[in-house]
């Protein structure tokens, strides 16, 4: 049975470690945090583990789980590295969804591999995490070794593994960021439209709400450029051009500007030249102009 350590028993951490020694196939060591009560606190809603908050008391172990914040996970490696207690051959691995396994390089030199482990899941709520944490797609990272390891444990806890490219952890970040934030933010932009336009309060979201569902599921159903419907795909500048001038708040418009410009990029031989053209210059209307 194959131990791990957690340093950094936060939401996702301890969930993660609950996860790993529920599964029969990991052992939980050590729980590190930076009060001893807090590591008790955890290795009881974890069920396992050591509560420690010296690295130097760190026991050896086979995986080490860097459960910190992004900007914490440079110096926990280097303290972890200093302390001398990471065998030869362990995996040191963090969460982070931006970040890639090479902010754990000092552990490098110790004869440690090095992965990092995102899963598109939310923690929240650690007890209902732990307990719908089923079938959630795990993005991995890393050297060869690691990424063994961490596919092993991905399933072991529920998780469906996939490795990305290299160098591509950014743009994997910021496509969530792109379908979880922005959306919330298209939902703001599409609310505060309708009631300049005069909809009800109390008819938001029926209105927006089912047309928001049915696009994105034809989005994810069909592919979004044979989903695209409206006035940029239909190539009718004269309506971009209305769009505009009806929005009296300058980042709302270039917001619609901008996505315009890429809604007529993704349209693609839908939208013939002369009417990409008339629309793209609809899209460049600004405040003087327009009105």
């Amino acid at each position: 049975m194959n131990s791990i350590s957690i340093i950094g028993a936060g939401r996702l951490g301890k969930t993660l470690a609950r996860l790993a020694q529920g599964s029969g196939r990991y052992r939980v060591l050590d729980v590190m945090t930076r009060r001893l009560e807090s590591a008790r606190a955890a290795c009881e809603f974890i069920g396992a583990g050591r509560p420690v908050c010296d690295w130097a008391q760190l026991a050896p172990a086979d995986l080490y789980l860097l459960a910190v914040p992004d900007a914490a996970i440079a110096d926990c490696a280097q303290a972890l590295a200093a302390a001398c207690v990471v065998p030869a051959g362990a995996v040191v691995f963090h969460a982070s969804g931006v970040s890639e396994s090479g902010m754990l390089q000092p552990l490098a030199a110790r004869g440690a591999h090095l992965g990092s482990l995102h899963p598109a899941f939310s923690f929240a709520d650690p007890e209902r995490a732990a307990e719908y944490f089923v079938d959630v797609l795990c993005a991995l990272e890393g050297d060869a070794p690691a990424c063994a390891a961490l596919r092993t444990l991905a399933q072991a806890v529920g998780g469906r593994p996939f490795q990305l490219a290299a160098g591509g952890k950014p743009a994997y970040h910021a496509a969530l960021s792109v379908a979880s934030n922005y959306l919330v933010t298209l939902t703001a932009m599409a609310q505060e439209l309708a009631r300049q336009g005069g909809v009800p309060v109390e008819l938001l979201t029926p209105l927006l709400g089912g047309l928001m569902r049915q696009t994105l599921e034809n989005a994810l159903v069909l592919g979004p450029q044979a989903a695209l419907t409206g006035p940029i795909v239909r190539g009718d500048a004269s309506t971009v051009a209305l769009h505009l001038q009806a929005m009296d708040d300058a980042g709302l418009r270039a917001a619609y500007q901008a996505l315009g410009r890429q809604t007529a990029a993704l349209a693609g031989e839908r939208l013939s030249e002369p009417a990409r053209r008339q629309v793209l210059s609809a899209l460049e209307l600004d405040e003087d102009s327009g009105r």
